[in-house]
């Protein structure tokens, strides 16, 4: 057994199963736990409520045969068990979450606070406009906002996350290359780097463009020769990130917009990298015409969970025309929304709704008050840091893991699996041993153009004890991958409420009902 940094005993490094069991299944304070079905007791409940009054039947004749089979549950069980499954997930809160490419950082609760507040938190999107001028004039800065942060004159807020916002800037693109060359127009082809994020090809793909990738060179960047050579007047766009997602900065992205513009297309930059550069590089002095900016990664509004997101998208001045509606404009009398073609503010060029109304509020709000709080330099240093954070984490392990490229890299750290190589070891088992150690693993197998990828991102709200911590563990990790004890990491994780999932069957075939035992019995005769 060794001892950590605080002279206290760690965990003994291969503890035998049996060892790990226990009676009841628990691991001291995290309580096994049974679904929300399987706790089910008829006659408890939480509230008392009046027998419900015999009613005439509207359904058609339809009589309900049975129960809906909602669990019976007294108030205690309830909260025990949402307690108990909260005590199972990783989280920002918990623990260093270093997932590349997503920008895990932490959720200031200045933000949560501004969110709640009555006025911002029960607006309604169908109340008068003159009930809610408050809630505009917060949108309307939070578009100031984003349009000198990026240097672009418009913006769309309407859009519900980032590929949302892919989608948006390229039918904002779409829609001006028929306003230039007619609907006829064969310019339907867009260039995508191989390094980019997934939903780039898949939303070009999804508005009718044919998708044509362009490989990157040895430096991890794009090959600027490969893309001169596709360039034609088919072209429709190229959609590129920047810094991508190898963690690198285009180091020719003028001289890619230049050449795109020439051949008459136009330049959408995934910003989903944003937090990288923010303060410090204005997207359309790079010669952008389209960004979306993902506020979860840049802005620190909540990250995941299928919840209500944003991704506003910025526009350049050959674009703005065709900006989605609604949008909020200011003027002599006030704050209000152009819904319509035709209405004071509207272009008659707008290719139409995104969705039903104007945006999220509450992630608006939280969007504001990180920029507010932050002011400009702060913004500028949110940038700086992350990107030192990132490069201390390159330089603090590239001797004992491989790093596929040379210099530095931007607001994240990427290897490959090159130091594994003859250890028996995948990145797969690599990571499920972080988990055992107590970190959520870095995102893995991608960007697809590195074998065996392991992408770091440690953004700006990291102290540097915490990044010390990972990477003496990563450290560890990798000695003892090369020390030959692949069986061990093969094991892992062992303390975790479950072991390793069969991840591909799960996403194949998801068991998405549960049902009681003796009706599965019944269903098998």
């Amino acid at each position: 057994m060794s001892m950590n940094g605080q002279g206290r005993p760690t965990r003994p490094e291969a503890a035998p199963a049996s060892d790990a069991a226990t009676l009841t299944g628990n691991a001291g304070l995290v309580i096994e736990e049974a679904l929300i079905f399987e706790l089910d007791s008829p006659g408890a409940v939480g509230v008392d409520l009046p027998p419900v009054p015999a009613t005439a039947q509207h359904l058609g004749g339809v009589k309900p045969r049975r129960s809906i089979g909602l669990p019976q549950l007294s108030e205690p069980t309830v909260v025990r068990h949402y307690t108990r499954l909260s005590q199972k997930n990783m989280a920002i809160d918990s623990a260093f979450y270093p997932l590349g490419s997503c920008t895990m950082k932490h959720n200031p609760r200045l933000n949560e606070k501004m969110a709640r507040l009555p006025g911002f938190a029960d607006v309604h999107p169908l109340q008068p406009v003159s009930t809610a001028q408050g809630s505009l004039d917060l949108v309307a800065e939070l578009a100031r906002w984003l349009n000198t942060l990026t240097g672009m004159p418009a913006v769309a807020l309407s859009p519900g996350a980032g590929a949302h916002g892919e989608m948006c800037g390229m039918m904002a693109i779409r829609a001006a290359i028929e306003h230039r060359e007619g609907k006829d127009s064969r310019r339907r082809r867009v260039l995508v780097p191989e390094s980019a994020h997934g939903t780039n090809p898949a939303t070009a793909a999804a508005i009718g463009f044919t998708v044509d990738p362009i490989p990157a060179d040895a430096t991890g960047r794009v090959d600027v020769a490969a893309l001169e050579a596709k360039l034609g007047d088919d072209v429709a766009a190229i959609m590129l990130t920047n810094p991508n997602t190898c963690g690198l900065f285009e180091r020719d992205i003028v001289h890619i917009a230049e050449m795109v513009h020439a051949a008459g297309g136009f330049f959408y930059c995934d910003g989903a990298n944003f937090n990288a550069i923010v303060g410090r590089v204005r997207p359309a002095d790079l010669g952008v015409d389209a960004m979306h900016i993902n506020l979860h990664k840049t802005f620190s509004t909540p990250h995941g969970g299928g919840g209500p997101g944003a991704g506003p998208v910025v526009l350049s001045e050959a674009l703005a025309p065709f900006a989605p509606r609604p949008f909020v404009v200011r003027d002599a009398s006030g704050v209000r929304i152009v819904e319509h073609e035709g209405e004071a503010g509207s272009t008659g060029l707008s290719f139409g709704r995104m969705k039903a109304f104007h945006g999220q509020m509450g992630m608006f709000v939280r969007a504001l008050t990180y920029m507010l709080s932050h002011g400009a330099d702060g913004l500028w240093q949110v940038a700086s840091d992350s990107v030192l954070n990132a490069n201390y984490v390159l330089a603090s392990l590239k001797d004992v893991m491989s790093a596929p490229f040379e210099g530095p890299c931007m607001h994240e750290a990427l290897f490959d699996d090159r130091f594994l190589k003859g250890t028996g070891v995948s990145t797969l088992d690599f990571a499920k041993a972080m988990i055992d150690e107590g970190y959520h693993p870095m995102t893995m197998y991608f960007p697809l153009v590195v074998h065996g990828a392991m992408l770091i991102e440690p953004t700006e709200t990291e102290s540097k004890a915490t990044l010390d911590g990972f990477v003496d563990t990563m450290r560890r990790l990798a000695q003892k991958a090369k020390a030959g004890e692949a069986d061990w990491f093969a094991a892992a994780p062992r303390h975790t409420p479950r072991r390793r999932l069969d991840e591909t069957l799960a996403a194949r075939r998801p068991v998405l009902r549960w049902r009681p035992p003796e009706t599965r019995a019944q269903a098998a005769e």
